[in-house]
């Protein structure tokens, strides 16, 4: 699949947040975009829109990104999750990845960092 043809899910309770990270991603050529305001959220657009590709906060109200990466790995095994996190500590990163999310990337986003994840998952 290439990116221009995924479906991506970003799970942010800033619209600052979600608007740089679509951004970005729409310079590399993604155009569909599903947007979360909080880990409750994410959840359920995940289980109804079914994206290739979900980004997710960690700190969110409602629901957190580590709890959301175990709900959406519980309804898919093989769901595509990148954390994506301004204040993640090391303990939280390691708890979202033995959840199941793929990577992580430390805001402020740099656009090689997600060249590489994007890279990774797609070529």
């Amino acid at each position: 699949m290439l990116l221009k043809d995924a479906k991506i899910l970003i799970g942010d309770d800033s619209i600052l947040a979600r608007k740089q990270l679509m951004d970005l991603l729409t310079s590399m050529g993604a155009t569909k975009f599903i947007e979360a305001v909080n880990g409750k959220d994410a959840v359920e657009k995940y289980i109804t829109d079914k994206p290739d590709l979900v980004f997710l906060d960690i700190v969110m109200p409602i629901k957190d990104g580590i709890t959301a990466v175990q709900e959406i790995i519980a309804e898919n095994p093989q769901a595509t999750i990148i954390i994506v996190s301004s204040v993640g500590t090391q303990q939280q990163l390691k708890a979202a990845l033995e959840a199941g999310a793929k990577d992580f990337i430390q805001k402020p986003l740099k656009p090689a960092q997600i060249q590489n994840i994007i890279a990774t998952i797609y070529d």
